[in-house]
């Protein structure tokens, strides 16, 4: 069983299960070496055990992982650590073909042939490399945001042949796009490759497969006999062009189809110009379901006819003879088939012990649990594994391997899992880091913490921050969290000052309902102004610039003009004009008198 934190090979570190199958299990895992994501893939445990499959399935992976292309997943590593066999490589983040039409349905024209030149260019470089898939479906084909699909499983796809017809989910999930020749257990080749990606364009463009069934086996039959339905009596828009690539792609008899993933893909590029649109239907040139070879031989030897009468005694007796010995043959083989049928399978079914259930041992303490195992007859591992768990106590059983309540062999070693409590995070210092929404997606989603972010408005901004940018943290780095404690983060409360030239100090969208939303103080000083360029509360200078990035809270200095009115000016000057006759009159009149008075004097 492999856990999170585990290491493989002493370098790759298992981060968290991302799939299951009938055949591996994939991780998403850490390399330690090259500092990357990876996705590792490892055989199940019951398939370890066969060694002709482990080592198909090293050589053929091996094999793929000379293939370098960018619709084909990489493969960076094969190997083997303790008994697990494993695959690394390539990590992609996003979903499988088959999750993209189970919510969907069917795609547009546009976006399928845009998946298929993708998928038949990568193929054709496998084709060229003499690597056949063999298990082409929309579950081995990853598609990424941006539109780019990857394909995956190659390596294990020659390798699941061996196995498959025991796997029965594998079967399923396979067989409908597995092409007649296949299902015949004839063998595949590159034509095999170019049946399957046909069926994945026609469920592409309808949403549901051609071929359907209640066993694997009825489907199969059917890729067999059973024409394909019409995807343009469905959908009539199709362009026949669009068909007649299904068609060709699809033919039961290889030699009907494209000889190889290029030539699809040339016929994919041109599918939709004018002069394809509406050509003909598709006619194959060899029969669909050729007669057997067995039945030509048998037809040919009764339509001949031996002229010499002296030879058909002698053949006769010869034919009687071969048939003597072949019953005589076959009885011995009967007789050997019968014995080993005893030795191999109805012995040890007289012997074998009946298989009982495992016990439910959840919440137990693991001395209690291992009584209870032991007493229902099962061995116990000495070692338990230890496992975070939100539900179950420190110290008390979370699960087991074998799980509970599956029937198994009487003396199967049980594995015991341990429960660490809730699953503990230590803190990270995350100041500095400018994707404080990332960080907050990480916490929550992989350690179930709350994550509260704030603004901060006690900072020294001198310097340009970004928006997203944690100032600081609490708690600090190296406090130990469990699933549900929370985490502020704190990030800079912003503002961009604009240009306020000929902004109203008043008014909706006024100077002082800016600075109210924003958290701003405005240091308004007054300036007299009596040009008509300005009016009464119109800003003419702001203190800091345009494009200035400032935290709320601060202070803004404006001028803002306060108008002098023309008509107070005129009464103002006209009050100056008389205030100065009349002083001007009152320095006459002295002078005027003394004159007067040196008159008299002379007089006298």
């Amino acid at each position: 069983m492999i856990v999170k934190g585990q290491k493989i090979n002493e370098r790759y570190e298992i981060i968290k299960s991302i799939g299951e199958g009938g055949m591996a299990n994939v991780y998403l895992g850490y390399d330690t070496i090259l500092d990357r994501n990876v996705a590792i893939k490892v055989l199940r445990g019951d398939l370890s055990n066969d060694e002709k499959f482990v080592r198909r399935f090293q050589r053929e992976a091996l094999s793929a992982s000379s293939l370098s292309h960018p619709n084909i997943v990489e493969m960076y590593d094969v190997g083997e650590d303790d008994g697990l066999y494993y695959i690394v490589m390539e990590y992609v983040e996003g979903k499988t073909l088959k999750q993209l039409l189970k919510r969907r349905g069917s795609l547009t024209l546009s976006e399928a042939i845009d998946i298929m030149l993708q998928l038949t260019d990568g193929m054709a470089h496998a084709h060229d490399s003499y690597i056949i898939h063999r298990d082409l479906k929309p579950q081995n084909i990853m598609i990424q945001d941006d539109g780019q699909i990857k394909i995956t499983d190659f390596g294990i796809a020659m390798a699941l042949n061996s196995t498959q017809l025991t796997q029965t989910n594998s079967v399923m999930g396979s067989v409908h796009y597995l092409p007649p020749e296949q299902a015949a257990g004839k063998g595949s080749s590159i034509r095999s490759d170019i049946y399957s990606m046909g069926i994945i364009f026609y469920e592409l463009l309808s949403g549901s497969l051609p071929f359907r069934g209640e066993s694997a086996v009825e489907i199969a039959l059917k890729q067999m006999k059973d024409p394909l339905p019409s995807l343009r009596e469905e959908n009539p828009e199709i362009p026949q062009s669009i068909e007649n690539i299904i068609l060709k792609s699809t033919a039961k008899n290889p030699k009907n189809r494209y000889h190889d993933a290029k030539e699809m893909h040339q016929d994919l590029l041109t599918a939709l110009n004018d002069e394809r649109m509406n050509e003909e239907v598709y006619r194959y040139p060899y029969p669909e379901h050729e007669i057997d070879d067995s039945t030509k031989i048998v037809k040919k030897m009764k339509e001949e006819e031996m002229d010499d009468e002296i030879a058909r005694p002698i053949v006769d007796e010869e034919i009687k003879k071969t048939n003597k010995w072949i019953w005589i043959l076959s009885g011995i083989f009967g007789a050997i088939i019968l014995i080993l049928a005893f030795i191999f399978f109805i012995i040890p079914a007289l012997t074998k012990e009946p298989d009982i259930k495992v016990p439910d041992v959840k919440g137990l303490s693991v001395a209690k649990a291992e009584e209870k195992l032991k007493k229902a007859g099962f061995e116990v591992s000495l070692k338990t594994v230890k496992q975070a768990s939100a539900t179950i106590k420190e110290g008390k059983v979370v699960k087991t391997e074998p799980s509970a309540n599956r029937t198994i062999k009487k003396g199967t070693k049980i594995t015991i899992y341990e429960s660490t409590g809730k699953e503990k995070y230590v803190m990270e210092d995350f100041v500095g880091n400018n994707d404080v929404q990332a960080i907050k997606k990480m916490l929550e989603s992989e350690y179930n913490l709350v994550v509260i972010i704030t603004k901060e408005e006690e900072e020294n901004f001198d310097r340009k921050y970004s928006e997203n940018e944690v100032l600081k943290q609490e708690p600090l780095k190296g406090v130990e969290l469990a699933e549900g404690d929370t985490v502020t983060f704190y990030i800079p409360n912003l503002v961009l000052y604009p240009d306020m030239t000929n902004w109203f100090l008043e008014g909706e969208n006024g100077v002082k309902s800016w600075a109210e939303k924003y958290d701003i103080t405005l240091n308004i000083t007054e300036q007299e102004v009596s040009s008509s360029s300005y009016s009464d509360g119109q800003v003419i200078n702001q203190g800091t610039a345009q494009g200035t990035q400032v935290v709320s809270g601060r202070t803004l200095n404006i001028t803002v003009a306060k108008k002098v009115e023309k008509e107070k000016d005129d009464d103002e000057d006209e009050e100056t004009s008389k205030e100065k006759d009349k002083n001007e009159s009152t320095a006459t009149t002295p002078s005027t008198t003394t004159g007067q008075n040196s008159t008299n004097k002379k007089t006298n």
